[in-house]
């Protein structure tokens, strides 16, 4: 990493790849090429813009948008100017936009179209500091003045940097230090309210330095993105592809990554473990599916990759299995991996911890997951598996130029210049969670083993039983998911006599399973009710329990009727469950298994 700072990223990218396409996005059905030279006139245009607009140095502007290359240049228009990006989660509710926007005290918004903007509409009155709404999408008019299109914004920069008090775009960008905020990520949190985490180049610059040490990307790599941007997983991934001339791709939306995937023919990809979840499941289902002849066929395919990746992974692999796995490789993984297209190098795992068994079985079907860890305040990357000697269960060992350390309760400690400014606006938080030393307390308990770091759960998500009993629930739940017949999972049981569970059936599965068995019902309130399939799910949980101990085994569980979502509250942006949520919603049915029978 040859920058300090990421508008000195942006130029030099710019500069050294004009005429290559650096971004891509499909529009009316086409996927259509934005070179470095036409990214780089659109940032200036913006960033003479924001100034058009009477923004200052230091001023903190929001972005509500889905993943698009505006977003894209919005942020990068942001950093060039001096100023702070505010990311904003494009499924909050409005309410939850003006908390956001009220914190960080931004004073203009990026928002991505129709439905974005009437959010900040609704809100605008309540935000003293916001004065004007940038609509990404230019098919759109306003009758409110203080609402203009990316375009105009264009326009108003195009004028502007002809004019009397115009600066030098390069000027301007040199002038932007490693200590400068780049970023407030607000954290999307499980319980209460989000915190900004405040970011600065140097921070981001070192995450970018110490990812490119561990894994290979070049002008040929083409990044498909569909994560939220809004997140610093996503971010840190797109900066790092673009670092040496890759292309970042843009997907349409999460319904429709798979056909992306197909479509762009990528050679990297980066996301939460829910999506290897769901490919693992669908390809069991797949498996499951198909005739007697099939599903040997489909077995001995996953023993004989199991098989050949222990081998590779010892430096021998006897050429009888080579030539088994190549047949099984043929006659069933192709298939697999034919979903990711002919140039696909590997995915990054993060966000969540990734159930080893799910890694393990997509590196036997010929596709490498690397799992990493970090958190927004980190970032986001701490650890990350390396291309050549990843480790299943794991998130590598720590990145070159940070710190690891594990402190005496067993919680994962971390210092470097990865390490964020602090809580915008909450010195107090800040001072909680680092030290007089500088090390940061991320809430996470793990181990090192021979270097590489395994994460047990969220500190703060440790079981207490009332028999004084520690027990991790993120092991239990990613057991239970690994049945196709189970979609989510929320493992319980704090201060109780036993392990519980909440269970969300994959009702795709379930439905094919009830026409097969004689069960009439098919909407899900009365299939989870109906005897049988209570059968069937006390045989899931207790196979699924069969390899932890008694006091860990979840004892009693119930079944929900639909899934956990974003849009109902109970999921983060992030996927992961809002367990303090959840608990209070469901209250009842969980003292309900607790009752003394």
């Amino acid at each position: 990493m040859d920058y300090q700072t990421i508008p000195a990223m942006f130029v030099g990218i710019t500069n050294n790849y004009a005429e290559k396409e650096l971004f891509r996005e499909k529009v009316d059905g086409e996927w259509i090429g934005i070179t470095g030279r036409e990214a780089r006139e659109t940032v200036e245009n913006a960033t003479y813009g924001l100034a058009a607009m009477g923004l200052q140095r230091g001023d903190h502007i929001a972005i509500l948008s889905t993943n698009c290359p505006r977003w894209a240049f919005s942020d990068y228009a942001i950093a060039c100017f001096g100023g702070s990006s505010v990311s904003v989660y494009p499924t909050l509710i409005a309410s939850q936009v003006q908390y956001v926007v009220n914190h960080s005290e931004s004073k203009l918004i990026f928002a991505q179209d129709q439905e974005q903007v009437d959010k900040v509409r609704e809100i605008k009155s309540q935000c003293p500091h916001l004065r004007t709404i940038v609509c990404l999408d230019d098919t759109l008019t306003f009758d409110e003045d203080y609402i203009i299109s990316f375009n105009d914004l264009l326009e108003k920069g195009k004028g502007y940097r002809t004019g009397a008090d115009a600066f030098n775009f390069e000027t301007r960008v040199s002038e932007v230090t490693p200590n400068d905020v780049l970023a407030l990520i607000y954290t999307s949190g499980t319980t209460g309210n989000p915190k900004g985490v405040m970011l600065t180049n140097g921070n981001m610059c070192s995450n970018i330095d110490g990812g490119l040490d561990r894994i290979t990307v070049g002008n040929d790599s083409v990044f498909l993105s569909f994560l939220p941007l809004s997140h610093s997983f996503e971010k840190i991934v797109d900066y790092i592809c673009t670092t040496d001339g890759g292309t970042v791709a843009y997907a349409e939306a999460m319904d429709k990554v798979i056909d992306n995937l197909k479509e762009v023919e990528p050679t990297h990809a980066c996301s939460v473990p829910r999506l290897f979840e769901k490919m693992y499941a669908g390809v069991q289902a797949k498996f499951a599916g198909g005739s007697f002849i099939k599903r040997m066929i489909a077995n001995w395919a996953v023993k004989t990759g199991y098989a050949y990746a222990d081998a590779r992974r010892s430096g021998n692999v006897p050429d009888k299995l080579a030539k088994k796995y190549a047949r099984a490789n043929k006659l069933v993984f192709s298939k697999v991996q034919a979903l990711l297209g002919p140039n696909f190098k590997f995915f990054v795992s993060g966000g969540a911890p990734l159930p080893a068994e799910i890694g393990r079985f997509f590196e036997a079907a010929g596709i490498k997951i690397l799992e990493g860890y970090g958190l927004t305040e980190t970032s986001p990357v701490i650890g990350l598996n390396p291309e050549d000697d990843y480790r299943h269960g794991t998130v590598g060992p720590p990145i070159y130029n940070v710190e690891v350390k594990i402190a005496d309760d067993g919680e994962i400690l971390s210092r470097g210049p990865h390490i964020m400014k602090g809580y915008f606006r909450d010195e107090a938080a800040t001072r909680e969670c680092i030290n007089e030393e500088g090390w940061f307390h991320t809430g996470d308990i793990g181990v090192l083993e021979d270097g590489y770091l395994r994460i047990t759960d969220r500190k703060k998500n440790l079981i207490v039983t009332a028999g004084g009993k520690n027990i991790a629930p993120a092991p239990i739940e990613a057991a239970l998911v690994l049945d196709k017949y189970i979609e989510q999972s929320l493992v319980l049981g704090d201060r109780k006599k036993f392990i519980s569970a909440i269970v969300v059936p994959n009702f795709a599965e379930l439905t094919t399973w009830a026409e097969e068995n004689g069960v009439a019902e098919t909407d899900p309130e009365s299939l989870i009710e109906n005897d049988k399939v209570r059968e069937l799910f006390d045989d899931v949980v207790e196979n699924a329990m069969s390899s932890f101990s008694r006091f860990e085994a979840v004892k009693k569980y119930f079944l929900m009727p639909k899934e956990f979502t974003i849009e109902d509250g109970t999921l983060t942006p992030t996927l992961k469950i809002k367990k303090r949520i959840v608990e209070e919603r469901y209250k009842d049915k969980i003292d309900a298994l607790y009752e003394e029978q």
